[in-house]
């Protein structure tokens, strides 16, 4: 990411967190540009995306602040700690959301997808193209079951930005993230067996421990910081829990990232209980602030952590090539990989790895990160504008999730059914629970260039929300009024 954008975000996150309040003065750009290390004309730049954003304004020789009418709206209430272990349920409304393909009239905002339309993903697709004139026979085979060695070492030179230092013969090249998940918990785990996960959480998770006939244990989990250690470690002592699976970094659906304080704090729990961590770190590469956020990973010392990803993020869904470094359990991921889908299609694996080889990955995601953030701050202005007061709203600190909240007893089943006349889609809160908790709430997806089409989209959202809510404030006050 570009200084200036890296040095916006800093002051953005700050302001948004209350650390500078309405009205307050910003610091000075002479001031700032000493303690970052950078040029005026960065700290100028930063303040002009901020004031674009309505975070700063400028007063003449004053320099700029918090602007008075400023108000953020607030935060994602703190999930409450499960009374048990549960079985997995809501496959019905995930099958509904993963089963529609892309239409040129429906915006689906409720799937997990990147934007693929930049420019910077024109070297993949010509190495791709390239890789199939070639007529190489290796195109064509099923490949090693651990994937090719060209692309896990590239992976694992990519892996030194999250602080662990890995070698090509530690990774599994997996067909997507899903299948390094699926692969990771089978390989722990038993039918019947406990999983604790962050909660709200990625619904591919939740259903393949309902899959596995396992149970899941939700943890109460914190929109800024993650889950509550202190309600793990109670869930631990009181629950044969085997396994903890969590996003920490760019979370899906909350986009908080996970202090360093508390991953290692993580790790010391599970090694005190000895219990693995499944680690999805699919979007980290996508957080705003540089360098990327450190993984779990790079704490772990005894090989517990069995840490997931892929490129479907950060580069397209339809390459469906990921990986895992799964520690101390490579040889049981390995034959769950043979159980599930073999060995992982050869063409993307040998385009990806010319696309890292050349040096193409890097500027891609400084593009993407740039473009995500801008659409972020865009579309929790909307939402503010758009929906209903009191609306809560997550703050992401990378990828292009949002998390909105509306008051208890809202249905957004019934929201996502009263937006198909307009075209538009969004994912129901309650598939991100293993209990279907969280149905007042939405994920949006702003993956895509900010437009004056998203903007309608998210305006009738809006819309359709407030009538919603009157229509069941009128039955409810109908009801009282039988019952009279």
């Amino acid at each position: 990411m570009t200084l200036y954008l890296n040095l916006a975000e800093l002051l953005g996150t700050r302001i948004e967190q209350g650390l500078y309040r309405p009205g307050d003065r910003l610091p000075s750009v002479r001031s700032l540009s000493q303690e970052h290390g950078v040029s005026l004309s960065t700290v100028q730049q930063a303040y002009r995306h901020l004031e674009d954003m309505g975070l700063a304004s400028p007063r003449p020789k004053s320099g700029y602040f918090v602007p008075l009418g400023r108000q953020m709206p607030a935060l994602p209430q703190i999930s409450r700690a499960a009374q048990r272990p549960v079985e997995v349920s809501q496959w019905d409304h995930v099958l509904e959301l993963i089963s529609s393909s892309p239409q040129h009239d429906m915006l689906q905002l409720g799937r997990g997808r990147p934007d693929i339309s930049g420019p910077t993903l024109k070297p993949l697709l010509r190495n791709l193209s390239r890789q199939a004139r070639r007529q190489d026979p290796d195109v064509l085979t099923y490949g090693g079951i651990r994937g090719d060695i060209r692309l896990r070492e590239q992976i694992a030179r990519l892996m030194l930005d999250s602080g662990c230092q890995l070698e090509a013969e530690d990774l599994v090249v997996t067909t997507g993230c899903h299948e390094a998940l699926s692969a990771a918990v089978r390989a722990i785990c038993q039918p019947g067996d406990i999983v604790a996960v962050d909660s709200p959480s990625f619904h591919g998770v939740m259903q393949a421990l309902k899959g596995f006939g396992m149970k899941a244990l939700e943890l109460p989990t914190d929109p800024l910081t993650g889950i509550n250690l202190d309600a793990l470690e109670m869930a631990l002592e009181q629950w044969p829990i085997k396994a903890i699976q969590l996003t920490p970094n760019c979370n899906n659906p909350l986009g908080y990232i996970m202090p360093d304080a508390n991953k290692r704090a993580l790790v010391a729990l599970a090694q005190r209980f000895d219990v693995a961590i499944i680690e999805d770190d699919v979007y980290a590469e996508l957080a705003y602030s540089y360098p990327r956020p450190r993984s779990i990973k790079s704490f772990d010392e005894d090989g517990r952590v069995l840490f997931c990803s892929s490129f479907s993020k950060t580069l397209a869904p339809g390459l469906r090539v990921g990986w895992i470094a799964p520690g101390r359990y490579l040889e049981q991921v390995v034959h769950m990989k043979y159980l599930g889908t073999g060995s992982t299609a050869q063409l993307p694996q040998l385009a990806l790895a010319e696309f890292l080889k050349d040096g193409h990955y890097e500027p891609h995601l400084r593009r993407m990160r740039a473009q995500y953030l801008r659409s972020r701050d865009l579309m929790v202005d909307w939402v503010s504008r758009y929906f209903p007061a009191g609306t809560r709203v997550s703050r992401p600190q990378g990828s292009f999730m949002l998390w909105v909240e509306m008051p208890q007893g809202f249905d957004s089943q019934k929201l996502n059914r009263a937006l198909l006349p307009h075209k538009i889609q969004i994912a129901p809160g309650s598939i991100f629970s293993a209990a279907g908790k969280y149905r007042n709430c939405i994920r949006l997806n702003y993956a895509e260039p900010p437009s004056t089409t998203i903007e309608a989209a998210v305006k009738q959202i809006g819309a359709t929300i407030a009538e919603l809510i009157e229509e069941a404030d009128l039955q409810h006050t109908q009801d009282l009024g039988q019952w009279r």
